[in-house]
């Protein structure tokens, strides 16, 4: 059974920095991916940031691409989010999710099979 624990969220003044982690446990991610997702009040649940585990490749959305880093640490199969100059905006609850396999739809939420519990992260202007 697969497990994603996030760890590092809490609340910041706009400009400021966070950094997520989240640690997996369970199936090997090794050839997949692992991704964060975003849910904001009232929003739904949006990519952030993605990295394919076997070569580093990243992508971003475009409303972080710049401020935001996805890394990830195969050894650990743990998975890490750096956020620096925060906005407002960026509140939200944030998950991170993976898959085994990677394939295309990396950005939709639909195609992880695996996600974690989500930690909050607030952004006070």
């Amino acid at each position: 059974q697969a497990q994603l624990v996030e760890s590092g969220g809490g609340w910041v003044q706009a400009g400021g920095s966070l950094r997520l982690s989240c640690a997996a446990s369970g199936p090997t991610f090794s050839n997949g991916g692992m991704g964060w997702f975003r849910q904001g009040p009232g929003k739904e649940r949006e990519f952030v940031a993605v990295i394919m585990n076997r070569t580093g490749w990243t992508y971003y959305a475009d409303s972080v691409k710049g401020r935001f880093a996805i890394s990830g640490d195969n050894a650990k199969n743990t998975v890490y989010l750096q956020m620096n100059s925060l906005k407002p905006e960026d509140t939200a609850v944030y998950y991170c999710a993976a898959r085994t396999v990677w394939g295309r739809a990396y950005g939709e939420a639909g195609s992880y099979a695996y996600w974690g519990q989500g930690t909050q992260v607030t952004v006070s202007s």
